[in-house]
């Protein structure tokens, strides 16, 4: 493992039987001051973990806080190409597959066709701009996770990264895509099931109706403010 030039990384590590907090810490060593830890007792689910490193890089004044998977699907050299984007005017910066045909590799056809109408229905639905909606690689500025009321983010596993999006999208940040390459793991197994797709499905619904309903109340207490001037 080589860490990239002028990045810091934080693990969160939910108690792992793998052996992935022991190699953390003889890697600490040799990076020292760069690679760090965060120790939590068992499986909180992913979208916690993710809350908890955006809190651990907003309390330390991270001016650009990124979020990707520990397995090399991402390639660490696209991490320049989120933080030039967000440098160029990006609020939130996403790694995209989608963005310019499918850039899948390794995913078998089922896949990536699950993977692809998941985020058109996405669009579809919340009516966002985003291509790759689902997409774990992002760089957010500092600003964005400031604005996200955390307790406000309901779901913690695959939904959570379309309610993150969908969440910075409507406060009005702007969103760009990077297109990436995306390579699917070539140890340990998906955590994609048919619980989990379901979880999407569903979420998105719930998101749009919340958001609907949100509407609804600010205009019933403005028609109300009204009333009573």
């Amino acid at each position: 493992m080589a860490l990239p030039s002028g990045f810091n990384l934080l693990v969160v590590e939910d108690n792992s039987p793998d052996g992935t907090a022991q190699l953390v810490r003889n890697l600490m060593q040799q990076y020292e001051g760069r690679l760090f830890m965060e120790e939590r007792k068992g499986k909180l689910g992913l979208g916690t973990a993710y809350l908890h490193g955006f809190k651990w890089g907003l309390e330390r004044d991270y001016a650009l806080i990124y979020e990707m998977d520990a397995d090399f699907s991402h390639n660490p050299a696209d991490l320049e190409r989120l933080r030039e984007a967000c440098m160029n005017g990006a609020d939130l910066a996403i790694g995209s597959r989608y963005i310019k045909g499918v850039n899948v590799v390794n995913w078998p056809m089922g896949r990536v066709l699950m993977s692809y109408y998941a985020s058109a229905y996405v669009r579809m639905i919340t009516r966002m701009k985003v291509r790759d909606t689902t997409a774990g690689f992002k760089c957010y500025t500092r600003k964005v996770l400031k604005a996200i009321d955390f307790k406000q983010i309901r779901f913690t596993g695959y939904a959570f990264q379309i309610e993150m999006k969908y969440t910075a999208w409507k406060l009005g940040f702007k969103i760009v895509e990077v297109p990436i390459i995306f390579t699917e793991r070539t140890l340990g197994e998906s955590k994609m099931n048919k619980k989990i797709f379901k979880e999407a499905i569903f979420g998105v619904i719930s998101l749009r109706i919340r958001s609907i309903q949100g509407v609804y109340r600010r205009m019933k207490k403005k028609a109300l403010s009204g009333m009573e001037g």
